[in-house]
């Protein structure tokens, strides 16, 4: 963060080292697809979420019943968690230099998923990229969404600093 802010400052013209965006929670979601038939599943990727954290993830609920989905409302259906702090800029760390890398034919993320107000979303198609889970004793390949929250008041602010962060983007606007 030391070199970012000055950089920040300096090319959006910050009067103060305070106005600079900071990046302050990421947050991953993993919806379990076949949780209404099989229990296993969700305990399975609370374990993998677990350790791909290095937080323990909580389970999210139904909030309706659907029954064309046979879902009922308080069935466990994801998983969630936040990380903060330390263990968000370990996790930062991991997916920039490990994780990411090992996607199939990666040629960068793409720069288009900003909300409007400053934040990121990221979405991973196997959790088996991080080297924490085991090939072997994974039963089903689940994707995860991952959120970077952020001070940013634009997209341009926001993109900018994650860029300074090391966030490998494909299409590089300037």
């Amino acid at each position: 963060m030391t070199e970012v802010v000055p950089k920040l400052q300096e090319q959006f013209a910050y009067k103060s080292p305070m106005q600079v965006p900071k990046l302050t929670k990421i947050c991953i979601n993993q919806g379990v697809g076949g949780a209404t038939q099989d229990k296993k599943l969700v305990e399975a990727a609370l374990n993998e979420m677990t350790a791909i954290a290095g937080q323990k993830c909580v389970p999210t609920k139904a909030k309706k019943s659907v029954s064309n989905f046979k879902l009922r409302e308080g069935m466990t259906i994801g998983t969630k968690v936040t990380l903060r702090s330390a263990r968000m800029w370990e996790f930062l760390d991991r997916l920039i230099a490990v994780a990411l890398p090992r996607v199939r034919d990666f040629r960068g993320i793409s720069d288009k998923a900003f909300d409007g107000r400053g934040n990121y979303s990221l979405g991973i198609e196997e959790q088996i990229i991080f080297p924490e889970i085991d090939i072997d004793k994974v039963n089903k390949i689940t994707g995860m969404d991952i959120s970077f929250v952020t001070t940013a008041n634009t997209d341009a602010e926001a993109l900018e600093l994650l860029k300074l962060l090391g966030m490998p983007f494909k299409n590089q606007r300037n």
